[in-house]
């Protein structure tokens, strides 16, 4: 039998410890190695105990969720689940902080048994620990950018003016985002559209995060709005967000495509259709092949592709299911990919 997930529990309420401890050891691949109810606690278990997986708490005494995590992540690096309320803006903000440090995933703390969700909650609780207890979060040797072919071109040999951008992401998503977002200015010529895989409790939080940190104007997509140039629409949750005919969003509840909705692939799919070689796609960070089939649909239609090289994305899987179908223009670090897209939006055809 295979070796169970050691998991450390990071909380401080006693009532929180008590649910996490069951619902954890519902699942037969889990088990809990520890509970610490301070950040000070974990830090001092974690060279002995050495665990797999962390659950970690925001609203701790002391040292609070945040500051923990960017100790763990820089003296003993280990995969982190942020458990959060996703109702208390405080408690969003440094969640979303927490993941631009280097934890994985946030999710939300469990409701009581006799609650409604407790069930959807815990299972995914379950779920998150034991997927992102297998991401390495070590980084590997820094390999360099891997060009894949010249940039889509037109006939005359000058690539179509982009008029709209879609970038998408999952795991190590904010963070990455924050990134490329961040060094986008406030007046970037063109919108981006955004699909991030996270539970649908946190985007409006996730998006007012994105909102005060970069130079675009960031919000959660609404069905027919007209995107407009310096501004980001977010993908609500559990919601597939596309481009229409009329150049209006989009927003739907079809079936998931990949196991997830929204879905990247239906995003550039969308682009591809409506927007051909006028669109940009990139394709970050990110568990599965969610987008990939969507970003070859974009290159095929003459758009200019980007995915993220594995030199920098936390993890490696959606990228590297779009180099394998030939659906990437070009592989950038994240650091490179906001002047790849400055530079192509300034781009003009005769």
């Amino acid at each position: 039998m295979a070796r169970r997930v050691r998991v450390m529990v990071v909380e401080d309420s006693p009532v929180v410890q008590s649910l996490l401890r069951l619902i954890i050891g519902a699942d037969p691949r889990l088990e809990v190695c520890a509970i610490c109810a301070s950040g000070e606690a974990a830090l001092e278990a974690l060279p002995q105990l050495r665990p797999d997986v962390i659950s970690m708490d925001i609203r701790l005494p002391g040292m609070d969720g945040l500051e923990t995590t960017r100790l763990i992540m820089s003296r003993f690096p280990t995969p982190i689940v942020v458990i959060a309320d996703a109702v208390e803006d405080r408690s969003l903000q440094i969640s979303m902080n927490a993941l631009r440090s280097g934890a994985l995933s946030v999710v939300e703390k469990p409701a009581g048994f006799g609650h409604a969700d407790h069930a959807p909650i815990a299972e995914t609780i379950r779920t998150q620990l034991y997927i992102m207890s297998q991401v390495p979060v070590i980084r590997q040797r820094p390999m360099a950018p891997r060009p894949v072919t010249r940039a889509a071109r037109r006939p005359g040999g000058q690539r179509a003016q982009p008029s709209i951008a879609g970038i998408v992401a999952s795991t190590g998503g904010p963070a990455a985002l924050a990134r490329v977002l961040g060094g986008l200015p406030a007046d970037f010529p063109i919108p981006v559209l955004v699909v991030q895989h996270m539970g649908a409790a946190f985007m409006p939080g996730f998006a007012a995060w994105l909102d005060g940190i970069v130079p675009m104007t960031v919000q959660i997509a609404m069905a027919g709005q007209s995107p407009m140039p310096g501004h980001v629409y977010v993908a609500p949750g559990d919601q597939h967000l596309t481009i229409g005919p009329e150049g209006a969003l989009r927003l739907d509840r079809d079936a998931p495509v990949h196991s997830q909705r929204p879905s990247g692939s239906v995003l550039f799919t969308s682009l591809a259709r409506i927007c051909g070689p006028r669109a940009l796609g990139v394709l970050l960070t990110g568990m599965g092949e969610d987008g990939a089939e969507g970003l070859l649909a974009m290159r095929r239609s003459g758009a200019m592709t980007l995915t993220e090289d594995e030199s920098s994305a936390v993890v490696y899987g959606m990228p590297a299911a779009a180099m394998r179908i030939g659906a990437s223009t070009i592989a950038l670090p994240l650091d490179r990919i906001a002047d790849a897209l400055r530079r192509a939006v300034a781009e003009t055809t005769p």
